[in-house]
C-alpha cells in the first residue's frame, strides 16, 4: 500500500509498504481521509519527530472504515465509518482509564505523543489502530469527519475549557486556519457569542465573516479597537490564540477583562512574562490545552451530526502529500488540507 511516511530527520515521502494486520483488540481501517496539521510540519521540519523511532506513516487526523477487526474486538463491524481519537498513553493510569489519554500521566516518558506522532498513522492506504481508539462518525462528510480528531477536537477542548463563559460572551479567535475556523463556530454554536476574528489574510478574514464573526482585525490595535467596542471597554472573556507567534502574544493579553482567560493553542514560539504586578488584567488565567478526550471527541462528532460545523477542506490525493505539505507550510490553503487515499 503506499503510505507518506517520515523515514529520517527532515525527509518525507510517499512509500510502498506492507498492508497492516490488525492484533487482538485492534482493527484495520481502510482510510478515507487524513487531515494534514501544522504539527506534521513541525515534526518533518522542526526536529520534533527525532524523538521517535523511524520511519513512521504520518497522519493523525483520521477517518476510516472498518476493514478487519483482531480476536477479542466487539461492536465494531466492517463497513462502517469511524474516527480516531489519536493521542497515545500509558493505558495504565487513571486518565488513560477515563479515555484522557492527551493528559496521560507518563506522557513526558512515552514513545510517541500519538498515532501519527510516533506511530504508524492515517496517511496510508490503511491503518490499524487500537479499537477503543476509534469513534462511530456515520454519515459524515469524511473530510469534515477527519478534520474533527485534532483541528475540531483541539478547539473544542480549549474552549470548552475556559471556565465560566457564559451566553453571549465575547471571545477573540486569533489565527482563523484549521482550527481557528471551527473554534469560531464552536463559540457561536455553544455560547452564541460573540467573536472578534483576528488574521493577517484577507481570505481568512473572509471565511470568519461568512462563518458569522461579529468582527474581524487584521493585527492587535484593530483587534483592540473591536474588543473595546463590542464589550464596551470591558474586554473580551477570553482569548482563544491559534498562531502563538510573538506578535500575537504580545498584544493578546491586553485584549481581555479582569478575570478574563487566556488559551495559548498555537506553537509559534511566542511566549508570555507572568508577573504578579504589570499590565496583566487581575484573575488573569492561563491555559495550555492539548488535544482532547475520547468523550469530548465524541460530542464533537455529535456536534457536526447536528449540521453546525462547516470544515473548509482542500482535498488532493496522498501521491501529492509532499507538495501539500509545502503549500501548507507557505499558508497557501484556506482552512484544512485533507488527503484522499
Amino acid at each position: 500500500m503506499r503510505a507518506f511516511r517520515l523515514s529520517s530527520p527532515g525527509k518525507a515521502e510517499v512509500d510502498d509498504i506492507p498492508v497492516p494486520e490488525p492484533g487482538p483488540g485492534q482493527v484495520r481501517l481502510a482510510v478515507a481521509a487524513a487531515g494534514v496539521c501544522h504539527s506534521d510540519l513541525h515534526v518533518i521540519h522542526d526536529g520534533a519527530g527525532d524523538q521517535w523511532a523511524m520511519p513512521f506513516t504520518l497522519g493523525h487526523e483520521i477517518c476510516g472504515v472498518v476493514d478487519e477487526t483482531g480476536d477479542g474486538v466487539s461492536g465494531l463491524e466492517p463497513g462502517s465509518q469511524v474516527v480516531v481519537h489519536a493521542p497515545v498513553g500509558c493505558g495504565r493510569c487513571a486518565r488513560c482509564h477515563a479515555g484522557r489519554t492527551n493528559y496521560c500521566d507518563r506522557r513526558r516518558t512515552l514513545p510517541a505523543a500519538g498515532i501519527g506522532l510516533g506511530v504508524d498513522g492515517g496517511m496510508a492506504e490503511y491503518v490499524v489502530i487500537d479499537a477503543r481508539a476509534a469513534v462511530g462518525a456515520p454519515g459524515l462528510d469524511p473530510r469534515l469527519a477527519a478534520t474533527l480528531t485534532d483541528a475540531g477536537l483541539t478547539s473544542y477542548h480549549a474552549l470548552t475549557s475556559v471556565q465560566g463563559l457564559e451566553q453571549g460572551a465575547l471571545i477573540v479567535v486569533i489565527g482563523i486556519g484549521g482550527l481557528g475556523h471551527l473554534a469560531l463556530q464552536m463559540a457561536r454554536a455553544l455560547y452564541d457569542a460573540r467573536v472578534v476574528a483576528v488574521d493577517t489574510r484577507p481570505e481568512p478574514l473572509a471565511l470568519a465573516e461568512k462563518l458569522g464573526a461579529a468582527a474581524v482585525a487584521r493585527d492587535g490595535t484593530e483587534a483592540s479597537a473591536a474588543v473595546r467596542q463590542l464589550s464596551s471597554g470591558w474586554g473580551a472573556d477570553a482569548v482563544l490564540d491559534f498562531a502563538g507567534v510573538a506578535a500575537t502574544t504580545a498584544f493578546s493579553p491586553d485584549l481581555l477583562r479582569t478575570a478574563g482567560t487566556l488559551v495559548l493553542v498555537g506553537t509559534g514560539g511566542g511566549s508570555y512574562q507572568i508577573t504578579k504586578t504589570g499590565n496583566l488584567p487581575q484573575g488573569l488565567r492561563v491555559s495550555v490545552p492539548f488535544w482532547g478526550s475520547r468523550t469530548e471527541l465524541e460530542e464533537v462528532v455529535a456536534l457536526a451530526g447536528r449540521g453546525v460545523l462547516h470544515t473548509e477542506t482542500t482535498a488532493s490525493p496522498l501521491d501529492e502529500a509532499a507538495d501539500v505539505m509545502e503549500r501548507v507550510h507557505h499558508g497557501e490553503v484556506l482552512g484544512r488540507a485533507v488527503l484522499l487515499p
